[in-house]
């Protein structure tokens, strides 16, 4: 009798923030991501060099946890996330741990956009969603595989989830998503009005 079996599973974490302690109030969360915006003038000229829609701290605040109290308490919830996923996915940590190695605010205005890229020294990605405005852009995952299949037929569009080339994730407010680090991903053009804002993060094996 014929098998066929699925192999080489890609994992995808998505629970609400709020299902580990200690509480984030998600108001004084996107308080915080606007008003760390409009002071970090350093962010803003960076973004502003590179073309880069919108605004994001990666390249100007590598300390939000230290500076603001409520980001330090949404690093105590993540990394429990994290290790959730971690423990799903089997990896064998031996005497390490999986550690924060950065996190950054993103605020995406109407008709901004960010392509798809990989995180290619880290472990576990993530973002945490703050202002999902009706609208707006979900996140878009790519099959690893797609750039080897250079010979393979388009999938009809009735194919079942797991055989999808591309998949669409529309977070909540709340919620967070965790991919191991090679996953390509992108966030397509945001078609709402308002502003579309996240912290994303990147973990690293500390042994």
């Amino acid at each position: 009798m014929s098998q066929i079996e699925s192999l080489f599973v890609t994992r995808l974490y998505r629970a609400p923030l709020s299902e580990y302690a200690p509480s984030v109030d998600a108001k004084e969360l996107e308080t915080s991501c606007i008003v760390i915006a409009d002071d970090d003038e350093a962010g803003q000229e960076w973004c502003e060099e590179q073309g880069y829609p919108g605004y994001t701290s990666y390249a100007s605040l590598t300390d939000l946890p230290w500076r603001f109290p409520i980001f330090a308490d949404l690093v105590k919830v993540l990394d429990q996330h994290v290790m959730a996923f971690a423990k799903d996915l089997e990896f064998d940590l031996g005497e390490g741990k999986l550690v924060l190695e950065d996190l950054w605010i993103n605020i995406l205005p109407e008709g901004g956009s960010h392509g798809s890229h990989i995180h290619p020294h880290s472990v576990i990605s993530g973002t945490t969603y703050v202002s999902m405005p009706e609208g707006t852009s979900a996140l878009k995952l790519e099959d690893p595989r797609h750039a080897m299949m250079m010979a393979a037929p388009a999938r009809v569009k009735s194919a079942r989830r797991e055989m999808q080339n591309f998949i669409y994730m529309k977070p909540d407010v709340g919620d967070v998503l965790l991919w191991e680090s090679w996953l390509r991903h992108e966030v397509p053009m945001n078609m709402a009005e308002d502003e579309r804002i996240s912290v994303s993060f990147n973990y690293k094996w500390a042994e």
